[in-house]
């Protein structure tokens, strides 16, 4: 499958309270020609990644409304745009919403470890999208089993697409998932709900980095997320 096709597979589905950012406009916030800003963003990712031939993939479980859902980048707000951009190689990548920048503590944190990283690495979630509670679009809550395998086959054609040597699962929620994927998986604590620390030491140690405490404060905790930080797949 090439990007082009993947990135029409995810534009095409659509599933109940759920939004899914390559698809849908969000009436709040977004522009009139958001879903095709983040199907462009989506596009230039999976093309920077395979021709940087890039090696691994951190998927955590799915889309927050204060990072992926705006951006259509994984695990990724808007004040991370550019560093995103960077990372795969100076790919220009664009803001779908108008007003002030959103950031997220997810991703403030993620974007924090991957600096020291430094490595391209191609972030995504078991479950696409983001699922949140019948009306009220600025909520997260967890997939369910029956939209995880909706979706499945999407997950599947990239992972086939990018061929990864390594998969870091973020959080509990998606390691158990990605182990029905049949594909080598590591797994580190997710940052939010206590985690930061955790996550952060997992990652420098499977990279080899040294002193894994940066000296950087904890981040305060978004209390949005951290109420659907984990929870059982039913």
């Amino acid at each position: 499958m090439t990007p082009q096709k993947f990135v029409k597979a995810v534009a095409g589905t659509s599933l109940p309270t759920t939004f899914n950012p390559w698809r849908d406009t969000c009436e709040l916030h977004d522009r009139a020609d958001a879903a095709a800003r983040r199907r462009d963003n989506l596009e230039r990712m999976l093309e920077a990644a395979i021709d940087v031939r890039i090696e691994t993939m951190w998927i955590a479980r799915d889309l927050g409304y204060r990072g992926g859902r705006r951006t259509g980048v994984p695990l990724t707000d808007e004040v991370h745009l550019g560093s995103a951009g960077a990372l795969l190689g100076g790919i220009e990548l664009e803001r779908a919403t108008e007003g002030p920048v959103v950031a997220e503590r997810t991703a403030a944190i993620i974007w924090r470890v991957l600096a020291r990283v430094g490595q391209p690495v191609m972030l995504w979630n078991v479950f696409p999208f983001h699922p949140h509670e019948a009306g009220s679009q600025l909520s997260n809550r967890c997939h369910t089993r029956a939209e995880r395998v909706a979706t499945w086959p999407l997950l599947q054609a990239l992972v086939e697409m990018l061929r990864p040597r390594q998969i870091v699962a973020i959080g509990r929620d998606a390691q158990l998932a990605l182990g029905e994927l049949g594909v080598p998986t590591t797994g580190v604590r997710h940052p939010s709900y206590g985690g930061q620390r955790e996550f952060m030491e997992g990652i420098y140690s499977l990279y080899g980095i040294d002193e894994a405490d940066d000296g950087e404060p904890a981040l305060p905790l978004h209390t949005g997320y951290a109420a659907a930080a984990s929870c059982a797949l039913a």
